[in-house]
């Protein structure tokens, strides 16, 4: 049985992974553990590349490296690095700013700010497992003080909807999306991504929620009642994010990514098992996610 990386503490982390080669080979076992398949024409028979552990297609001769076409590729920096920032944010409790990780690191801030935006590519929604149980929805501004904006305005704060599932007194599941209006095409495309439509969904009255019972059957809405008393876990998500935000990372650039890192560790932190090696796996799964695709 292959030998799982679990719960890896520092020492055993540095103990597995003590240079770049002991990674390269780690991402071509993640890589190849179903066979290899020429991406070029889709052979299975390769030989050995240029490069150790690069394969080679004995049809076409298309080469391929452990890091092309994954989240690892074009990285320009030691790769034994990459790893540590992938250590650092998925297993530190609350995760770790770039400027913490490039002190750490011994690399320029951005740099680390760029591939830290790479790894939390990897951390979004799958949307493979809607919430069907008791779920909490509602929207809420987040972003610096805003003394132009009032009631539902939105001013210079982006506007995010969040569902909670809730199991007993806790919370199960979290999930968020920035969205550009608070009205029924974003509401019900969110709610379409993360929500079965068997869940006994539970909103405020907002008007943007009118009408969904339609594909929410069990859905009902009522009033939300001052700091909102009848939806206090839900409230109490939304202000632990907020606080989160602002302690670890302060102000951010494109905010969903950030939604993505919070709900990812957040839905796994009673399994935290494998957690690096499950993010890895994304990693090598997903394809690049260069600066371009970042800022767009």
């Amino acid at each position: 049985m292959e030998k799982r990386y679990q719960s890896l503490s520092l020492f055993e982390f540095q103990s597995r992974f003590p240079n770049d080669s002991a990674c390269r080979e780690y991402l071509a076992q993640l890589k190849w553990s179903q066979g290899y398949a020429c991406v070029k024409c889709g052979k299975g028979r390769h030989c050995a590349g240029s490069s150790p552990l690069d394969r080679q297609c004995t049809s076409c001769g298309h080469t391929e490296s452990p890091t092309a076409g994954t989240l690892f590729h074009g990285c320009k920096f030691p790769l034994l690095k990459a790893f540590y920032i992938v250590y650092y944010v998925s297993t530190c409790k609350s995760g770790m700013s770039s400027t913490e990780l490039s002190r750490k690191l011994e690399l320029r801030q951005k740099t680390c700010w760029l591939f830290r935006q790479k790894v939390m590519k990897a951390m979004e929604s799958s949307g493979h497992f809607p919430m069907a149980g008791k779920v909490d929805v509602d929207e809420t501004f987040v972003g610096g003080q805003d003394e132009q904006a009032t009631g539902r305005s939105q001013g210079s704060k982006s506007l995010v909807v969040v569902a909670i599932e809730r199991k007993g007194r806790g919370v199960a599941r979290m999930y968020g999306k920035v969205i550009e209006k608070a009205d029924r095409k974003n509401l019900k495309a969110f709610m379409g991504e993360h929500i079965s439509p068997e869940a006994q969904v539970r909103t405020d009255g907002w008007s943007g929620y009118q009408g969904l019972e339609e594909v929410y059957p069990r859905l009902v809405r009522e009033k939300s009642e001052k700091k909102g008393k009848n939806f206090p876990q839900l409230h109490r998500s939304i202000m632990m994010f907020k606080a989160w935000l602002r302690g670890v990372h302060h102000s951010v650039r494109y905010l969903q990514a950030y939604i993505n890192e919070y709900t990812y560790r957040f839905n796994r932190h009673k399994m935290k098992e494998g957690i690096f090696e499950n993010l890895l796996k994304r990693m090598v799964a997903a394809p690049p996610h260069p600066y371009k695709m970042v800022i767009a």
